[in-house]
C-alpha cells in the first residue's frame, strides 16, 4: 500500500466527500485519482463541474480537488499533500518552481480581474480605467470594501493594487476595509450584504447568483489580467507524488481538447476563462 504523509491521507478523504457530492455517479470505480490544489475561483465559477468530467471520460482519472486560495494551495504542493497545482499567482508559482517544489509551470488560460460595488458607488469609481485610481477613491471616503485577506491569488493582486494606489488599508481594518478570510463567493456575499466594493475575478462574478443591486465599476485595466498556471509537484522531493496520471492531467489541459474544454465553458453566453497555452509557456 503507498504510504502518504499524514496530510495527505487527509486531503484526499475531504476531497473525495466534495467530489462525490459534486460529482455523484460520475466517479470511475477504483482507486485511480490524483489531487489537485485550486484556487476557490476555479471552483466558485463552476469550470471544475465542466472541465473535469471531461478528463475523467478521456482518462479514466479521476481529479479530487482542494479548493483554497492560491497561496494555501501552493503550501500544500510544499508539503507533497497533492499531485498538481492549478492557481492563478505568477510569481508565487515560478517561486514555487525554482525552489525545487515543482516540476515546471505551464500556462495555461486566463481571465481578469474586474471591481465591483453598488450602483450607488459611494466612491464615484464607475468607468474608470484605473484600478490604482479607484481603490485610491474608496479609501479616501472610507467606503466599504470587502477583501478576501486569505492570501490567495486575487487577495495578492488586490495588494498590488492597493500599493500601486499608495494607499495602505490595514488602518481601516475591521471599519471600512472588510477582511472576509474566506473564498470569492463568500466575499462577494459580503460585500453586497456590506454595500462594500469587492475585486473579483470575472468566472466568479458571471457565476454568481446574488448579485443584487451589484454592478462592473471598473474593467480593462492591463492590471487587473488574471493568468492561470498548472504545475506537477516535484516526485524527486515527494515520492508519493503520482507522475504519471499528474502529468496526465496537465497533458490534457494544454492539449487542444483540454483547451477547447475550457473555452466552452460558458454561462449565459459568455465565456469565463480563454485558454492560451503555448509551447515554451
Amino acid at each position: 500500500m503507498e504510504r502518504r504523509p499524514f496530510l495527505r491521507r487527509l486531503a484526499a478523504a475531504v476531497a473525495g466527500i466534495a467530489l462525490a457530492a459534486a460529482f455523484a455517479g460520475n466517479a470511475p470505480a477504483g482507486d485511480r485519482f490524483i489531487l489537485v490544489a485550486s484556487t476557490t475561483s476555479t471552483q466558485d465559477s463552476g469550470l471544475f463541474g465542466w472541465l473535469l468530467p471531461a478528463f475523467t471520460k478521456a482518462t479514466g482519472i479521476e481529479v479530487r480537488v482542494i479548493a483554497k486560495g492560491t497561496g494555501e494551495a501552493i503550501k500544500l504542493g510544499e508539503t507533497g499533500d497533492v499531485d498538481v497545482l492549478f492557481v492563478h499567482d505568477k510569481a508565487s508559482e515560478q517561486k514555487f518552481v525554482a525552489d525545487g517544489f515543482g516540476v515546471r509551470r505551464y500556462q495555461l488560460m486566463y481571465n481578469d480581474f474586474i471591481v465591483v460595488g453598488p450602483k450607488t458607488d459611494p466612491a464615484h469609481i464607475a468607468g474608470g480605467t484605473s484600478a490604482a485610481d479607484a481603490f485610491k477613491k474608496i479609501a479616501g471616503v472610507e467606503a466599504p470594501f470587502a477583501s478576501r485577506g486569505d492570501d490567495s491569488g486575487t487577495n495578492k493582486a488586490e495588494i498590488r493594487l492597493w500599493k500601486a494606489a499608495g494607499v495602505d488599508p490595514e488602518p481601516g481594518s475591521g471599519k471600512w476595509y472588510l477582511k472576509t478570510g474566506s473564498g470569492m463567493g463568500p466575499t462577494l456575499n459580503t460585500a453586497v450584504a456590506k454595500g462594500a466594493y469587492a475585486l473579483t475575478d470575472r468566472g466568479t462574478w458571471i457565476a454568481f447568483k446574488n448579485k443584487g443591486d451589484f454592478e462592473i465599476l471598473v474593467q480593462g485595466d492591463k492590471a487587473l489580467f488574471n493568468q492561470y498556471g498548472v504545475i506537477l509537484v516535484n516526485p524527486a522531493r515527494f515520492p508519493s507524488v503520482k507522475v504519471a496520471d499528474g502529468q496526465a492531467f496537465i497533458d490534457w489541459l494544454i492539449s487542444p481538447a483540454g483547451q477547447e474544454t475550457i473555452a466552452s465553458y460558458r454561462i449565459d453566453g459568455q465565456e469565463l476563462f480563454f485558454p492560451n497555452y503555448a509551447p515554451g509557456s
